[in-house]
């Protein structure tokens, strides 16, 4: 039973190395588990016992690890690409109506706390839903 398991150990660590997406590690850490305890005992369910309660361990304290390591800072898309960007107001923008923003060559509907008069630039803070939420950037001299 000793080959078989070091064949799954291999198969795994073989498909891993293929994947690169951490995806049968766990599973290559039990069956190496698996193959050290069918050096010492000939019993098939306590092997396959070892094989899933190793994976099962290691699965779950590298789960986080790994999850760090697998998270990256999201690329900007065409949307939230603008989003810090320098605009200009073309329609004026209120409290209580939203305004015209020109930004990366395109016209985005903008919001902001405060009246905006056209002309202003202004700092694009986040998207909400297809309108820009805008503050006025003060020009220095």
């Amino acid at each position: 039973m000793s080959s078989i398991w070091m064949i799954i150990f291999v198969a795994l660590a073989v498909f891993e190395l293929i994947t690169i997406n951490l995806v049968s590690i766990w599973f290559a850490i039990g069956a190496l588990a698996s193959f050290t305890v069918s050096l010492v005992s000939s019993d098939t369910t306590l092997q396959i016992a070892v094989f899933v309660i190793v994976s099962f361990i290691t699965l779950v304290f590298t789960k986080s690890f790994v999850k760090r390591i697998r998270t990256k800072d999201p690329i900007p898309t065409n949307l939230d690409r603008v989003i810090g960007k320098i605009g200009v107001v073309t329609e004026e923008i209120t409290k209580l109506n939203p305004g015209e923003v020109k930004v990366d060559g395109k016209r985005w509907t903008a919001v902001a706390n405060k009246k905006i008069n056209v002309g202003s630039k202004v700092e694009i803070l986040s998207i909400e839903g297809v309108k820009l939420s805008v503050k006025e950037v003060k020009e220095e001299d």
